[in-house]
């Protein structure tokens, strides 16, 4: 018996050895000579591996040692390298994570239940500005804080409307839609993306007219990773001017806090659409007792005094001074958004590990309907008691209600007051801790129920959310992955379900919350 233990040992350690060598000499095989894979490719052996992989995990509940780990990375610096990473993975019966900044909140970027690899786009950061034309060609790997220092390099009087967090990734942000805070005056980044490259599931590069207005329609909002790598995004800038105002302004409950954001639900929506005002809601202890604040944070594109005239005439109640008003360059706006001190040089904007992760979990919600001060003083009391989770509220209005539902795969148009973000972070350590927290973020967004869109309660894709659903190993059905789908995408899942079927038939590109093939689902792809 144990000679025949010896023999499969040896055996299995031989197969090992095998793959480990077989996939090395794919990838070469397969990848440009004169850009050599073996430079960018990470097997666990590899002292960098532990650092490579552990470098853009964002969100610390994957980075535990019971956290399943990819066969291998792949850090790009050559589109071959993509090539021949689809090419291997296919070949080896690999699944592959994409993974641009990650800040996929659920970790999908780079953790898999099946063998899998990664494909980690950090390097390819290039990000080209031609003020001429006003555009901008961006690699998926760039950050959207490097996006906007170079446009600011050029230019004064352009940016773009992309989020407000700088280390998150363009090729994440953008596949998704990109919301921030010129939404309602320019609509969100896909709204602005012009053309891309792509390596599809056949490992060809194709621009905007190779791949077709169906493909390029889907990855804008659709979730790139669903149907190739895209490589880099061709962009048209936005004017901005050169002076805008931002705000922050705390009130409590016992500031009348419950009153101006009743109120806030009625107006933010419908005010100057150059104006943007989110309110942070957390739960918060003030002199040993519970309460509740709310933070109003605003962008205005214009000056403190024309921001006054339109918050006196449209928001008195939140008492908007010229005091409480700063002047600034857009750029530098980006900063105060992203919490840096007033003064901080735009190269802040470079950095991509300025903080340390956490634990973390989010959830998204849409209303589209006021919620009376009764019931957000019932939503206050529930927050006091779970202690831990934040809201953010967002609004729509402006640019964000003349788009069709349809013109991108972000379904989230008109008809929609504000979006909800819910938060919750923790930095303790051990599985009964995260219970705790994840149960309370589950049990606000519970809560929330009855003020909510509702058939479907959509979601937004960027706040990536397993707990709505996802697909099970292997080929999802139509009907297990129209569960989440909907949520996320309402009747453009149909559409991006039929595409997908078209250009990645087998389902290579496949995932928890990838968009489903009906050939492999119903197992008729052709070999």
């Amino acid at each position: 018996m144990s000679t025949i233990i010896i023999f499969i040992s040896i055996f299995l350690l031989q197969s090992a050895m095998a793959v480990s060598d077989t996939i090395p000499q794919c990838l070469s095989l397969h990848s440009d000579p004169s850009h050599p894979i073996s430079a960018v490719t990470y097997f666990p052996n590899n002292s960098s591996y532990p650092p490579i992989l552990e470098a853009y995990i964002r969100n610390l509940r994957f980075s535990s040692p019971t956290t399943p780990k990819p066969s291998f990375i792949v850090a790009p610096n050559h589109v071959s390298h993509i090539q021949a990473s689809i090419i291997c993975c296919k070949k080896f019966g690999l699944e592959m994570r994409i993974r641009s900044g990650g800040h996929d909140y659920d970790g999908l970027s780079y953790v898999a239940k099946a063998p899998f690899a990664i494909l980690d786009m950090f390097m390819l950061r290039s990000v080209k500005v031609n003020v001429q034309d006003q555009s901008v060609w961006v690699d998926s790997g760039s950050t959207i804080g490097e996006l906007y220092y170079q446009i600011a390099e050029k230019s004064k009087i352009l940016g773009f409307p992309a989020g407000v967090c700088h280390t998150v990734g363009v090729g994440g942000h953008f596949s998704g839609g990109g919301y921030g805070n010129m939404m309602r005056r320019f609509g969100i980044s896909v709204d602005h993306i012009v053309d891309a490259l792509i390596v599809d599931a056949e490992g060809r590069v194709l621009d905007r007219k190779g791949m077709g207005e169906d493909l390029f329609w889907a990855i804008r909002g659709g979730g790139g990773a669903s149907f190739g790598v895209i490589v880099s995004w061709k962009i048209k800038l936005v004017p901005v001017p050169q002076v805008v105002t931002v705000f922050r302004i705390e009130k409590t409950l016992e500031q009348g806090a419950s009153d101006i954001v009743h109120q806030w639900q009625y107006v933010a929506n419908k005010i100057h659409d150059g104006l943007f005002i989110r309110v942070v809601i957390s739960p918060v202890t003030r002199m040993g007792k519970k309460t509740i604040r709310a933070k109003f944070n605003a962008l205005f594109l214009g000056n403190a005094q024309e921001l006054v005239h339109v918050m006196n005439a449209s928001f008195p109640q939140l008492g908007l001074v010229g005091e409480q008003c700063t002047q600034m360059s857009w750029i530098d706006s980006v900063l105060f958004w992203d919490n840096h001190p007033v003064g901080t040089s735009a190269n802040a904007l470079l950095q991509r590990h300025d903080a340390p992760e956490k634990f973390l979990k989010k959830k998204s919600d849409y209303v589209q309907k006021p919620i009376s001060k009764t019931d957000l003083e019932g939503i206050w009391k529930k927050m006091m008691e779970l202690e831990k989770p934040v809201f953010t509220f967002n609004p729509y209005g402006g640019k964000m209600s003349e788009i069709s539902e349809q013109e991108t795969p972000f379904p989230h148009r008109a008809g929609n007051l504000y979006k909800i973000q819910y938060s919750v972070n923790w930095k303790e350590k051990g599985e009964d801790v995260a219970n705790g927290y994840l149960s309370s973020i589950r049990s606000l967004y519970d809560y929330m129920t009855p003020y909510v869109s509702s058939s479907p309660r959509s979601s937004y894709l960027n706040y990536r959310d397993v707990d709505i659903g996802v697909n099970g190993r292997g080929n999802a059905t139509y009907a297990e992955a129209s569960v989440w789908g909907k949520k996320y995408f309402k009747t453009n899942f149909d559409r991006l379900v039929k595409i997908k079927t078209r250009v990645d038939p087998s389902n290579f590109f496949r995932y928890e919350q990838s968009i489903p093939s009906l050939a492999s689902a119903h197992g008729i792809v052709s070999e």
